[in-house]
């Protein structure tokens, strides 16, 4: 994989508690007595705090530097995925990927850390990471990105605060980013080469790092419903439909943008969709290449592409990368988090 920012995968260490409902339905009195005394010893995380999960993000950091991936294997979740570039990368991916890093980092800090609150079980840190070094992946040696917009995801397994997402954005001026990937006449024939092109360059761009690594997770069973409603989504987008926003976003989304910006807040983020941006031309949406990974019974994380024809604020809209989390609201998901990255170059 071609690495581009900081790789700052966080997870909270375990918080003890006691407390946990007895079996009321043992054999005898004595079975209660021990069933009582192992449940309430068995111990569970404490709610994070943004400054607990900043001081985790630098211990991660701190492992990546020295390419640490028992680090990581110790503390990401099963069930977490990375999507960056396009490339869906699941636990055991990543910690291969780790093992191939050589960088080195003359400095790292951190600033305007914030925490969202998906659920009881499920937190998202976002903060912006400033870092002078470099790093050599595949015989390259590339700079790193002098500041980043990092977020990072973490469930609640037992007594631990596992990672189950982490994501980067270079902050960057929108007027000076780069044009999106040039694209061939997609026609039928056209559109299989561009494929066929990328997929190759990808292939070769991890060779090294990913030789013979795990699939991704496996695609969720609501992997259609969620991808049909997130073509909604990009619907509503083009037609500036605030009304369908505001039902299905959650009253605390957050969006971070290609650009490392963050959005926090439904009215705030439908009306930069709906009003700020000023987008023309756009004919035509689509969401494809898509896969959700169920976090739990109610929390779903969706991956894949988006495109739009036309521009937006003078910027001709081409391919973007998103991650999203879904959340259940009694019969309805709705979105809670979404993150949104360009392509990186030659892909």
């Amino acid at each position: 994989m071609k690495k581009t920012g900081l790789f700052l995968i966080a997870v909270m260490s375990a918080w003890s508690l006691s407390g946990c409902t007895a079996n009321t339905t043992p054999a005898s009195n004595t079975n209660a007595n021990t069933n009582s005394n192992a449940n309430a010893a068995k111990p569970v995380a404490a709610a994070p705090t943004s400054d607990a999960l900043m001081v985790m993000d630098k211990a991660a950091n701190e492992a990546w530097s020295k390419g640490d991936p028992k680090w990581f294997q110790d503390n990401l979740s099963s069930k977490f995925v990375m999507y960056e570039g396009g490339q869906r990368m699941d636990k055991d991916a990543v910690v291969k990927m780790i093992g191939s890093n050589k960088c080195d980092v003359k400095s790292m800090n951190y600033t305007e850390p914030a925490m969202t609150k998906i659920n009881d079980d499920l937190y998202v840190l976002t903060y912006k990471g400033s870092i002078d070094g470099n790093c050599t992946m595949n015989g390259k040696t590339e700079k790193l990105p002098a500041e980043s917009r990092a977020v990072s995801a973490y469930l609640r397994e037992g007594d631990k605060w596992m990672g189950i997402y982490h994501g980067e954005n270079p902050i960057v001026d929108p007027t000076k980013a780069p044009p999106p990937p040039a694209k061939k006449d997609e026609k039928a024939g056209d559109h299989k080469d561009m494929k066929k092109e990328a997929n190759a360059s990808n292939s070769a761009a991890n060779s090294t790092a990913n030789t013979a690594a795990p699939a991704a997770p496996a695609k969720s069973a609501n992997t259609d419903a969620l991808t049909q409603m997130h073509n909604k989504g990009w619907e509503a987008f083009k037609n500036k439909d605030a009304k369908w926003f505001e039902a299905n976003l959650v009253d605390n989304s957050v969006f971070v943008d290609p650009f490392g910006n963050v959005h926090t807040g439904r009215t705030a983020v439908v009306k930069l969709w709906t009003e700020t941006m000023k987008c023309e031309g756009i004919t035509k949406t689509s969401f494809s290449d898509s896969a959700a990974t169920s976090i739990s019974p109610t929390v779903e994380l969706l991956t894949g592409k988006g495109t739009a024809d036309g521009k937006c604020d003078g910027q001709p809209n081409g391919d973007l990368y998103q991650t999203s989390l879904y959340v259940k609201e009694g019969n309805d998901w709705k979105l809670a988090f979404m993150v949104e990255s360009l392509p990186m170059p030659g892909m």
